[in-house]
């Protein structure tokens, strides 16, 4: 895939010089200074930087800034990267740069399913805080990329609290609003015919995320609602699943960014962990390994599911499927809060990624009326592209942390081969 020249670098909006670390600035509405991380597979804080190889973006390696800070316990951060320059600030290009709608649908073999399937179905997105431009950065999204309107005047696209208001909606927040550009974008980009909810928690507290987890599953035609974000498991986890327990409707959690190690919601039974890998592009050929940053490994507290038989771990293991995530090989996303006349095409990676394309594959085979949870893959991991190298940390037990044949912890059964494993 062609890729554009960095032709315009963000300015610092705001200087956080003494400390130089996502959450450090105050403001809501300007996109805090983020620690560049160089491309290697761990910075010196041990970030993932995506691994190694090709990336598709003219053989360069970038740096990637966390969109959202550090999660206090308690509180979730958001699962995605962007790729910024040397003072931190996220570069912007004029146009798009990054994998888009076609590149995708090409790599998942999706092409087909996403320009007749999904209809009337609903994919939901939760997210924190309000993204006050999330209508019009998808307008220019979709326009960009030759998708149809999306809108809540043609009924296409609507913005909840999470009481399910259209008013009353939480303050904005820059990082979460990337967040939420993200996540719309890749619902589009895999189902352009699909109807998007977006359902805005009031904080990022656990509590507010699965209240409007709960307001999406109460809503007529949801099929699928993608969660990006996740923190540190907790012993009460194992109640609060409860929120994710939806018959009926896939719930998609990306598995974290922090390699190997299990954070939670993605922990849950009754969640569909997703993972995340390294996709490359040598004249349209697509091939994948595993992130050095995708989350993976063996639940401390959450039972573990009839369907999930590796033998080194006795309780729930991370993760069940996987798509696209490595930065370096990131994709583009349209969004302007926060940067004002300097916004617009970004390059983001995460199982931020991930997780809204493996909600909106869901959506294209319009099974989950019938499956149960994230069992479906287990039985049809001949439909999926069985990821068989690359690693995201040490472990006692290598397939937790290793990709290998078959079942492994950073890409689970493996990422879309058409809709057949869901």
């Amino acid at each position: 895939m062609a890729r554009t020249t960095f032709a315009v670098r963000v300015a610092t909006v705001v200087s956080c010089a003494a400390t130089m670390i996502l959450a450090a600035c105050s403001s809501d509405t300007a996109i805090p200074t983020a620690v560049p991380s160089a491309s290697a597979s761990r910075d010196a804080g041990g970030n993932p930087n995506g691994g190694g190889g090709s990336n598709d973006n003219n053989g360069n390696h970038f740096a990637y800034g966390k969109v959202c800070p550090n999660a206090d316990v308690g509180d979730a951060a958001c699962h995605s990267w962007v790729v910024v320059d040397r003072t931190g600030q996220p570069i912007v290009n004029l146009t798009p740069s990054g994998y888009g709608p076609g590149q995708l649908q090409a790599a998942y073999n999706l092409a087909a399913a996403s320009g007749a399937n999904g209809g009337s179905a609903t994919v939901a997105i939760v997210d924190a805080y309000d993204d006050p431009n999330a209508a019009s950065d998808l307008a220019v999204y979709r326009s960009t990329m030759g998708l149809a309107p999306c809108t809540t005047g043609n009924g296409c696209f609507k913005k909840v609290n999470q009481k399910g208001q259209t008013t009353g909606l939480p303050r904005g927040n820059a990082g979460w609003a990337e967040e939420i550009s993200l996540d719309l974008d890749m619902v589009s980009a895999i189902c352009p015919n699909c109807h998007i909810l977006l359902v805005e928690a009031s904080s990022n507290s656990f509590a507010n995320l699965a209240a409007a987890v709960d307001q999406a599953a109460n809503t007529a035609g949801v099929v699928a609602i993608s969660n990006s974000y996740g923190g540190g498991e907790y012993s009460s986890e194992v109640t609060d699943q409860s929120h994710y327990n939806h018959p009926g409707i896939a719930i998609t959690v990306s598995s974290g960014d922090a390699g190997y190690g299990v954070e939670f919601p993605a922990a849950s039974r009754y969640v569909t962990a997703v993972g995340g890998t390294h996709l490359t592009n040598s004249g349209g050929v697509y091939s994948e390994t595993a992130w050095s940053g995708a989350g993976s490994g063996c639940s401390a507290y959450v039972t573990k599911p009839s369907w999930q038989t590796d033998g080194s771990c006795s309780k729930r293991t991370v993760a069940d499927v996987s798509a696209v995530a490595d930065p370096n090989t990131g994709v583009a996303v349209y969004d302007t809060y926060g940067l004002g006349r300097r916004g617009g095409w970004l390059i983001f990676g995460g199982t931020s990624v991930a997780s809204p394309i493996i909600a909106s594959v869901y959506a294209l085979a319009g099974n989950t009326g019938s499956i149960s949870y994230g069992s479906f893959s287990y039985s049809n991991t001949s439909l999926l592209n069985d990821i068989t190298s690359g690693s995201n940390g040490s472990c006692g037990s290598l397939y937790l942390c290793t990709s290998l044949g078959g079942y492994d912890g950073p890409t689970g059964n493996g990422t879309p081969k058409g809709t057949g494993a869901f």
